[in-house]
């Protein structure tokens, strides 16, 4: 593909995106239209998918990053949305105030019960979340130190308010959750291309493997538990502001499942197949109520045909590569692809047939021949693991 025709598409691709963004942002003004007297429930029905939207944008930076099993999300939801009805009923905080508190308490719960657990993996991890949530659910109803209410919970939790502006109905809280959506994305696709987010790919790929080029898999394992936690924490403050009333029941294991399947069916690493699956799975119930009753046997049929015919989901997530930098790629006439055997020239191109061989030179260490014919030579496994791997190293 030749420059002028990708800078086209990368042209034509930014112009796509920037019209949808306007047509959605024009939604509640086209539904007050369209749908007349029911267009406040329609504009529910998007603020709940919005809300469950960056639960699971959170979740998929441990879960689809990382590769950790989490059934437990809806403990850190629970924990930012008492914090904040807390600090806002007892001690008179502005709820907009009350972010960074839900947001650290929640960071803090798991960071504390990540740090014991994270060597644990696959199903060990999935049930050690499972009581996770079970036991916040269960603290939170008997009333700890008498702030959370007990069964009935909390009620009467002040309407947030942004530079004096109360946001008060479905069309207000539209803007600052889909707001909210906007800044998940940018903060999540900025951290996936960051060194933080290749050590959690290096990690869901291969842990030995990781750990062999030096790479502190507990501390990144860690950290993914801290800041998915924590950007949970402060969806919980938005759900306890835009209902006004929460209780122990508002985050039972079922919300945790919704969220594991909204990440597994839209496919696990994509922030794209994230966002899809939230309309799925929170969106389409609404549409078809006649079946809201069967929703959870209908997603399970789903789960098992997306496993057995489509593995990575709906919209699965590219594996990780990096293009060396140019002075290497220039330097070697041909470079190896050791996955299937054959070469690959400097333009990126596979080549096979009796240059396939020299993948053999580069597997046992050996250099090949450099394209300037200077009769140089080097160890193209120390130039990959400098370029990919070192910068990892604690």
């Amino acid at each position: 593909m030749s420059f002028a025709s990708a800078s086209r598409r990368k042209s034509f691709g930014s112009a796509l995106t920037v019209a949808a963004v306007f047509v959605f942002a024009c939604l509640p003004f086209l539904l007050g239209h369209l749908a007349g007297s029911s267009a406040p429930y329609w504009l529910d029905v998007l603020n709940t998918v919005g809300l469950y939207a960056i639960l699971a944008l959170s979740l998929n930076i441990i879960l689809g990053h990382a590769g950790l099993f989490h059934m437990g999300h809806a403990a850190f939801f629970a924990v930012g949305a008492y914090v904040s009805a807390i600090l806002n009923l007892t001690f008179d905080w502005p709820i907009m105030a009350t972010i960074p508190a839900a947001a650290l308490a929640a960071g803090l719960l798991a960071g504390l019960v990540a740090w014991p657990v994270v060597h644990l993996s696959g199903d060990y991890l999935l049930i050690v979340t499972i009581g996770i949530v079970e036991i916040v659910r269960i603290a939170l109803t008997n009333d700890i130190f008498g702030l959370t209410g007990g069964p009935n919970g909390l009620v009467g939790i002040s309407r947030p308010e942004i530079m004096g502006f109360r946001l008060t109905r479905p069309q207000h809280f539209f803007y600052l959750i889909w707001g909210l959506v906007a800044v998940s994305v940018l903060l999540f696709d900025w951290l996936e291309r960051s060194r933080f987010g290749r050590a959690l790919k290096y990690i869901r790929e291969d842990v030995v493997a990781a750990e062999s080029m030096g790479v502190n898999t507990n501390k990144y394992k860690i950290l993914a538990f801290v800041i998915g936690a924590a950007w949970a924490g402060l969806a919980g403050t938005v759900y306890a502001s835009r209902m006004r009333t929460i209780s122990p029941e508002s985050f039972n294991f079922t919300e945790s499942v919704f969220l594991f399947i909204i990440v597994i069916l839209g496919g696990r690493g994509n922030q794209k197949g994230v966002l899809l699956g939230s309309f799925l799975v929170m969106g389409l119930p609404e549409i078809f109520r006649g079946f809201e009753n069967k929703r959870l046997l209908v997603f399970g049929a789903a789960l098992v045909i997306m496993m057995i015919f489509r593995p990575g989901g709906l919209l699965p997530a590219r594996s990780p590569g990096y293009k060396l930098p140019e002075p290497y790629r220039s330097r070697y006439k041909r470079l190896p692809d050791l996955s299937s055997g054959g070469v690959f020239n400097g333009a990126g191109s596979r080549a096979n047939g009796p240059n396939a061989s020299a993948s053999e030179g580069f597997a046992s260490g050996q250099a090949a021949a450099p394209s300037s014919g200077s009769g140089e030579s080097s160890d193209s496994s120390k130039v990959i693991s400098v370029d990919v791997g070192q910068d990892l190293v604690k």
